[in-house]
């Protein structure tokens, strides 16, 4: 059996590297709020972690509306699924030695070298390989993206020179984090807490990333699957919306199909198609053997660039783990109606009333309607509202 986990500090984790890593209260409170979110891209048969009070009563409900075939597992069983294959959010040091102190099988979970090569290939600096292929690949066009290493022990720092090209200023970005996190934006130039962060970056890690900062018209990602037999298979893609700090603020739920069509508006079909299958061939060589399990590549349209009105700037993040842009896609495909479309966001409130407020509030305004299992249009929270909730997982659908 699969047993599915929701843990989303899991990079946080990896950047401490700590088997006895303590997640801040808030990583704490959302891994609890939201651990029934894996219901929703759980394969049928499987078992989903979570506290029974609330999910328990939440499940059953959702199993009246929807084709959902997944218990529920409370951290007290996990002794009776001893030889489960964990799947979680992602793997961490600190997430096995929870995971084996448990109950669950040693050799069910990966080994330290194991968790040493995932880690690396989580890397930003690691996916810099990524990008360096296509600074290479002078036959592919619409491309464009840049990044640069700069490592040292953080005794001192200064801005390279190079900067000074970098018309719209300049972005430094954490060697381990994701979801919009770890990243210091210099639009106006280098400020003191901006370079004494980058000081502690070198100190913890030896290296940090600096790209240029790019217009964009809009975010989008490329999910794949790696089996860690030397194979990757594209699951769809992904159309994802960032605040103007790079945090991630929710995806949009329509088609592949529609994703592909905006994108198209921009980048000629032909640059697109080889783009996409020169990248899934080069993710294949560099984790296809090493990694097995979701990942996902985050991309931007950029206007006007290296001649091109519109160009795809392919490697902005690479997260080898479950993403947020698989879970749109799976809810999308497999529980919104045939011509409706939504949005899936996930958000967090500064106290449980004031969720409780506009959950209730959304229920008034979107009611939910579903038909054969599938949502035609209103408001669903993925995870039940708690009176102790600060973070929920929703969506919203209407018909087109």
């Amino acid at each position: 059996m699969k047993l599915y986990v929701f843990n989303p500090d899991t990079d946080m984790a990896l950047a401490n590297n700590e088997e006895n890593y303590m997640a801040p209260a808030s990583a704490c409170r959302m891994a609890q709020d939201l651990a029934l979110l894996p219901v929703w891209y759980a394969q049928p048969g499987s078992a989903v972690l979570a506290p029974s009070a609330y999910n328990a009563d939440y499940l059953q409900k959702m199993k009246q509306l929807f084709p959902l075939s997944v218990q529920l597992v409370t951290e007290p069983e996990l002794p009776d699924y001893a030889e489960s294959q964990i799947v979680p959010w992602g793997w961490n040091r600190a997430f096995r030695k929870r995971m084996q102190k448990a109950g669950i099988a040693q050799h069910k979970l990966p080994t330290e070298a194991e968790l040493r090569e995932c880690r690396m290939l989580s890397s930003r600096a690691y996916g810099m390989a990524l990008a360096m292929t296509f600074e290479l690949n002078k036959t592919l066009k619409c491309v464009c993206g840049r990044h640069f290493l700069i490592s040292g022990e953080g005794k001192e720092f200064c801005v390279p020179d190079i900067v000074d090209d970098f018309k719209d200023g300049y972005l430094f970005k954490s060697v381990w984090s994701g979801s919009g996190k770890g990243l210091r934006w210099c639009r106006r130039g280098l400020t003191k807490s901006t370079a004494d962060w980058c000081r502690r970056e070198l100190v913890n890690h030896g290296a940090l990333i600096l790209e240029p900062i790019y217009k964009k018209e809009g975010d989008f990602a490329m999910e794949f699957y790696s089996n860690g037999r030397g194979k990757v298979l594209f699951s769809g893609y992904s159309h994802f919306i960032t605040d103007e700090k790079g945090v991630y603020r929710g995806n949009m739920l329509v088609s592949n199909e529609e994703v592909e069509q905006w994108i198209l508006r921009y980048i000629p079909l032909e640059a697109f198609v080889c783009i996409r299958e020169y990248l899934q061939k080069v993710i294949e060589g560099i984790y296809g053997r090493y990694y097995s399990g979701p990942m996902g590549i985050d991309m931007m349209i950029c206007p006007d660039q290296r001649g091109y009105p519109y160009a795809i700037y392919p490697h902005v993040e690479i997260n080898v783990r479950m993403t947020m842009g698989m879970v749109a896609r799976q809810l999308y495909d497999n529980f919104v109606a045939p011509g409706s479309k939504g949005i899936f966001n996930v958000d967090n409130f500064p106290s449980a009333e004031a969720l409780r407020t506009q959950h209730e509030q959304d229920m008034r305004d979107y009611p939910l309607v579903v038909e054969e299992g599938r949502i035609v249009s209103g408001y669903l929270a993925l995870v039940p509202v708690t009176p102790q909730s600060r973070y929920r997982a929703y969506v919203r659908v209407e018909v087109r």
